[in-house]
Formats: structure tokens, sequence, C-alpha cells
């Protein structure tokens, strides 16, 4: 832990010594879990790869990316880096972001062994922008002693109609709100919108109209008054607890893989219930990932390629690793860390029914800006859910701001 935080002085990125050794900066965000799981892979590495040093810097998400724009501003961002679906195209505008494609023609970097498809998961525009080190997809969490008493079962295919009535079930019966308000998930709203034929983005720009989201906001606000839906104000204040966990909702939505974090917040049981849809078959889902990025400005860009590739390939990162960033992308790693904890079971359990069922789709393409958008979203929902802003300030408001940040 004693080398978190560290960065390499002076301008470029990389540097090496008169041994041949070579030094590489990696930064992510995320826990002290995960900030210790990867120090210890980082050790595997390093002692396989002894000319090869790593000097960490790890931080929460949102001080992240702001150090992480003013590195790439100024020129020097870290070597290699975690990074995600909607900052790829952002950052590949900008010229940050090294191209893998190279370094995998020329070995260093392997896209055999992947689950899914997940090796195009970085890819745009013809250009390998990132590796997934593990899968997610959307998942509804349940309090599965709320949703027992109330006799709901919620079963793959099951429609928005259904899901709706057993949350009324759950307010009737139990008296909390059945849901913890889908209305501000963007990654929610996307799979819905591809359920009906759009989606939230297109490569460039949003790819629904102020209609179609007026009716989405529309209809939470109304179920936010009924209490179908659970009072924002509670949820706000509950936090860092989720609504469930607090007692507040029987179910929220979110990714399946973070779905860890119930048991130690909670005193109940909970699971991982199937999306809802909208024609019993469609649930519009992807498989998501955490990726590893290398910078376009590193001086040591096999040695970058090397140390992605150890990442994402190697059996013993898997059993350190566990499932803090998705579960594993590559069958190698899938296979050496197998869960014994009835949580890592149901997140491999739910994965594996929706690679088998085929429902899976292609990833929405994010335009650059979809940070920003993303961000415009969650405010712009709260906002609505609260009644501080009505729904068709709240949406002409989003698609002023959604304009200007995929403009930019």
């Amino acid at each position: 832990m004693a080398a978190l935080g560290l960065t390499a002085a002076g301008c470029g990125t990389g540097s090496g010594s008169g041994d041949g050794t070579v030094t590489l900066r990696y930064a992510w965000w995320g826990s002290d879990d995960r900030a210790k799981r990867i120090n210890r892979s980082i050790a595997l590495f390093e002692k396989k790869y002894p000319k090869i040093r790593i000097k960490t810097d790890f931080q929460p998400y949102a001080d992240f990316w702001k150090k992480f724009n003013t590195q790439a501003s100024g020129g020097n961002p870290p070597d290699v880096f975690q990074n995600a679906i909607g900052f790829l195209r952002k950052y590949d505008k900008k010229n940050v972001l090294l191209d893998l494609r190279g370094q995998v023609e020329e070995g260093n970097l392997r896209l055999d062994g992947f689950r899914a498809g997940l090796e195009k998961f970085g890819e745009v525009d013809g250009k390998l922008l990132g590796i997934p080190v593990g899968s997610n997809s959307m998942a509804l969490v349940v309090d599965r002693t709320v949703f027992a008493r109330a006799g709901v079962k919620p079963k793959p295919g099951w429609t928005w109609d259904e899901y709706h009535a057993a949350l009324a079930r759950i307010q009737d019966s139990q008296g909390r709100a059945g849901d913890a308000g889908p209305y501000g998930i963007m990654y929610l709203y996307d799979l819905y919108l591809r359920q009906h034929g759009k989606a939230f983005f297109t490569t460039s720009a949003l790819g629904f109209t102020e209609a179609d989201l007026t009716d989405w906001w529309t209809r939470a606000f109304e179920r936010v008054k009924s209490g179908l839906y659970a009072d924002p104000k509670k949820t706000i204040q509950a936090k860092p607890k989720s609504a469930v966990t607090a007692e507040l909702a029987g179910c929220e939505f979110t990714w399946d893989n973070f779905s860890v974090r119930y048991s130690s917040e909670g005193r109940s049981q909970y699971g991982l219930a199937p999306i809802p849809t909208t024609d019993g078959h469609k649930t519009g889902q992807y498989l998501g990932s955490l990726m590893l990025s290398g910078s376009r400005r590193t001086k040591h860009p096999r040695e970058v390629a090397r140390f992605i590739d150890f990442m994402v390939h190697d059996p013993e990162v898997a059993k350190i690793m566990g499932y803090d960033r998705g579960v594993p992308s590559t069958v190698a790693q899938y296979e050496a860390y197998v869960p014994s904890d009835p949580v890592g079971r149901q997140i491999a359990a739910y994965e594996k029914q929706l690679v088998e069922s085929r429902v899976l789709e292609p990833i929405t393409p994010h335009p650059a800006g979809a940070d920003v958008v993303e961000a415009a979203f969650l405010r712009l929902s709260e906002e609505m859910s609260l009644g501080t802003r009505p729904v068709p300030d709240a949406v002409k408001q989003f698609f002023t701001e959604a304009k200007t940040a995929l403009a930019a």
C-alpha cells in the first residue's frame, strides 16, 4: 500500500533506467479493498517481469476523472488506466488513447480466450482502445424476504406491466415502496429504449425524442407521488446506503456485480431478478465492462500491452480480484475463480443465464460527451422526482445540456 498515490515525475509518461528497467504509471478508481487486490496482482506481475515496475494511483470515481482530465490536458496521462465505455470516444477524440491493435499484431497482447465476444467491447471505429477486465449487466436487486412475503416471483421474460403490478403488491402488503425509482438510471432507460427499437445514444447524438423522455419521466413522477417508487427525499437522506438496504424499497436496478454491497449493508437476504421486457423476450441487455486502456503518449507501449495482457489473462490475478470488477472477461480467469460465497454464485449464475438464453445484444455506442450527458440525466431526474422542476422543464433542460455536451 505504500506505493499508492505515487506518480512519475516530469513530462511525458513512463520512464526508464540505466539497467533497462521500465516504470509504468497505472491509475484506477475504486475502494481501498480494490486497491489492495490490485497491488497484490501487481506484485505478481513484477515478479514475472522484473524489468517492469508499476507506480500506482487510485482515487474515488469523481476524483479520478477530475485528476485524469488535468493530466490528459497537460499531456501527461498515466501509461495504463482503468476506463469505461462512456469515455472511449471522448478521449479518443482528444488523442489520449493508445490504439492497442499494433500490440496485438506484435504478439504482446492476446485477444483470444475472451467470453461472449467481450474482446470487441473496446473497439471504436476500427481502433482497439480498451481491453475488458470483467463483465457485468443490468439486473434488478430484490429484497428476497419482501418479495416472498408479497408473493412475487420474477421470471425471465416478465413484462413491465407485471413488474409494476408486483411493486403494487409490495406496497400494499409490505408497507414500503416497490422500487427505489428507476427513472434516473441512464443504462436502464437505454435498455427500455432498445426494447422499443431505439437506444439512448447513436454514435454522435441522442437516439430518442423529447416525447419519449416526457413519457418516461411523467409516468415516473406519478409513481413517486403514489408511493410505488420510494420517496426521493428519504433515499437521498439514506445515502450512502441504498434504498433497498435502508428498507425504503423492495428492489432497485443496478449492475449485477454491484450486488455484493447489499449483504454487507442490510439485514435481509438479497437476490438478482431479470430485467422486465416489453414483448416477453427482448431485454435489450448487453455485457458491459470496466477496461484497461493505454496512453497514446506512453514511451513504452510494449510494456503497457504486456501489463494489460497479464491483468486480463493470468489465472492467479482472477483468484485475487474475484468479482471486484465484474465477472472475469477471459475464460482462463473465469475458470480460475469459482465463487464460494452466495452473492458471487448468484452473479455467475445470472450472467450464465443471460449468455445461454441468447438475449444479449451489441452494446449501444457512446459518443464523446456521454459522461456529461449521464450526469445531466441523473441530476435532472432527481430534480423532477423531488418536484423542484416540472417534467416538461426537466426534459427541455436535459436536451439542451445533452446537445451542448455532444457537440463539444
